[in-house]
């Protein structure tokens, strides 16, 4: 009996590999090529599930191009490389991998958060670049993390732990702003406070972006927000390229109306807007948040998972259109 046909877009683990094709024919990406959208939708005819990355988009067009196609697992708690609205149109289950990512997250939010507030690429440079000849009192002077107050934007799981880390570990003051208030066990494990959106960009020394993309949320951080913020205040980009205006950041950067920023995502990536290249105070990583290695791992699983189980039983883990399922 023929097994039914995925598409794993992009390299994977092995071992993850290995487990899906006890169950499909399986056409992998193990030479990662970077392909292009013609080149996506060839591959994925006659492909009933898709094992896809936050690069691979999924719309309208690339639905109607590959009539066979079933579900699509995103190994990524985002996904907004997917049209979820037109995937229910068509009958195709999207899922995604939240949870496994939280704590690994959180733990490289606050890691890039202490390096912006403390300038050690900064420093780096200076001191790889043989600069380094005298102490001096002020030298690479940047601003505290404990006691300081941590302002994050989008309070979910991610939100949550890094709140968590901050109050718990650094005895500093929360505040937060969410499209809806936390229950008061959630704020009181958290030692968050709710506060305005102007609130916040006013008051946090230290502000952390987590919350997901989509067409509201573009440019939620822009010329106008930057304006409010305190001149020593640090942003922190660990939630998605976009929610951030990348052009007005640099600008701010470059004329030091805020203190550093430090960006995992961007707008555009791979693709880096210039500008950000020649500012000194911010601190770039190629979105590497959830990059260890139990925690991809844990990722892929899921993401193999919600095609074995969804293909196989009709009953995903992390389905997000989940209507899809009740006319299966």
């Amino acid at each position: 009996m023929n097994k039914p046909k995925i598409l794993v877009a992009r390299a994977i683990f092995p071992e993850i590999i290995a487990r899906l094709q006890q169950h499909f024919e399986v056409e992998a990406n193990q030479a990662d090529e970077t392909w292009s959208r013609a080149q996506l939708i060839e591959r994925l005819r006659g492909k009933v599930g898709a094992f896809t990355t936050g690069t691979d988009r999924i719309d309208a067009e690339v639905l109607a191009a590959c009539p066979d196609l079933k579900i699509c697992a995103n190994m990524a708690v985002g996904y907004n490389n997917f049209d979820v609205e037109a995937m229910t149109a068509r009958g195709v289950l999207a899922t995604n991998a939240p949870d496994v990512l939280t704590e690994t997250t959180a733990d490289f939010g606050f890691a890039l958060l202490m390096a912006t507030a403390r300038r050690i690429t900064e420093s780096e440079h200076f001191l790889r670049a043989g600069q380094w000849n005298k102490w001096r009192y002020d030298m690479f002077s940047g601003s505290d993390v404990h006691g300081a107050t941590l302002g994050i934007l989008g309070m979910g799981r991610i939100g949550q732990g890094i709140a968590r880390r901050g109050a718990h570990g650094f005895g500093m003051k929360v505040i937060y702003h969410n499209r809806s208030r936390l229950d008061a066990v959630t704020e009181l494990e958290c030692k968050a406070r709710f506060v305005s959106k102007e609130e916040l960009l006013n008051t946090a020394d230290h502000l952390v972006l987590v919350l997901p993309y989509s067409p509201a949320s573009h440019h939620a951080i822009g010329a106008a927000e930057l304006a409010l913020m305190k001149p020593s205040a640090t942003l922190i980009n660990i939630a998605r390229g976009g929610i951030v205006d990348d052009a007005a950041l640099a600008q701010a950067l470059r004329e030091r109306r805020i203190g550093g920023a430090g960006l995992d995502v961007f707008e555009g990536e791979p693709r880096v807007h210039p500008d950000l290249l020649t500012v000194p105070n911010v601190v770039l990583t190629p979105h590497i948040a959830s990059a260890t290695v139990p925690t991809r791992l844990a990722m892929a699983t899921l993401a193999a998972d919600n095609l074995i189980d969804y293909l196989t039983q009709n009953k995903p883990l992390t389905p997000l259109n989940p209507a899809v399922l009740a006319i299966k």
